[in-house]
C-alpha cells in the first residue's frame, strides 16, 4: 500500500512517513470501523481477531484497508453468543474477557479498536516497557483520564501532530 500502515505513521516517523494531521487519522479510524462493521455483520460473521495498527494499511488516498485475515474466525451461529477458540492476537489488543475465558465475540474486535483509537489519540504503543512502571500499558495508562471528561483532553493536547 501507497503510505504503509498507521502503526510507521504513529511511531516510525520519518521523511517518508510524517506524523498524520488529525483529519486523516479520524478518516483512517472511521474506514477501520467501517471494514470492522462488514465483518461484523456480513452473513457469515467475521471476528477479526487481529486489529492494530501495523495490520491497518493506507492507499495513496489515505483509505484504510485491513489486512492480515490469518487469525479471523467465524463468528457465533444461531443462539450461541461466543466461539470458545484457544486465545490468539497481539498482546496489548486483546480484550480481557477474552484472554481470560477464550469466549470470543465481535466485542473482542470493539475493544482491538479501542486500543487502535487510544494509540491515535496519545501517541503511544499499547504495550511500551520503555516507559515508567505503570505506564506500559496504554490502556491502564488511560484508564484515570476517562474518569473525568476534563482530562480526557490533556493527554490528547500533548500530542505532536506536525
Amino acid at each position: 500500500m501507497a503510505w504503509g500502515s498507521m502503526e510507521k505513521h504513529l511511531f516510525r516517523r520519518g521523511s517518508y512517513f510524517p506524523p498524520l494531521p488529525w483529519g486523516i487519522r479520524m478518516k483512517v479510524a472511521l474506514g477501520a470501523a467501517k471494514g470492522l462493521a462488514f465483518l461484523h455483520n456480513a452473513k457469515t460473521q467475521v471476528i477479526y481477531r487481529d486489529l492494530k495498527t501495523s495490520n491497518i494499511l493506507l492507499d495513496s488516498n489515505y483509505n484504510t484497508k485491513l489486512s492480515d485475515f490469518g487469525l479471523a474466525r467465524d463468528g457465533p451461529t444461531g443462539d450461541r453468543s461466543h466461539v470458545s477458540t484457544r486465545v490468539m492476537g497481539t498482546y496489548g489488543y486483546a480484550a480481557p474477557e477474552y484472554l481470560a475465558t477464550g469466549h470470543l465475540t465481535a466485542k473482542s474486535d470493539i475493544y482491538s479498536f479501542g486500543v487502535v483509537l487510544l494509540e491515535m489519540l496519545s501517541g503511544r504503543r499499547a504495550i511500551d516497557k520503555n516507559r515508567p512502571s505503570g505506564e506500559h500499558n496504554l490502556v491502564d495508562w488511560a484508564k484515570p483520564y476517562l474518569t473525568n471528561k476534563r482530562r480526557i483532553f490533556r493527554p490528547v493536547s500533548k500530542v505532536s501532530i506536525h
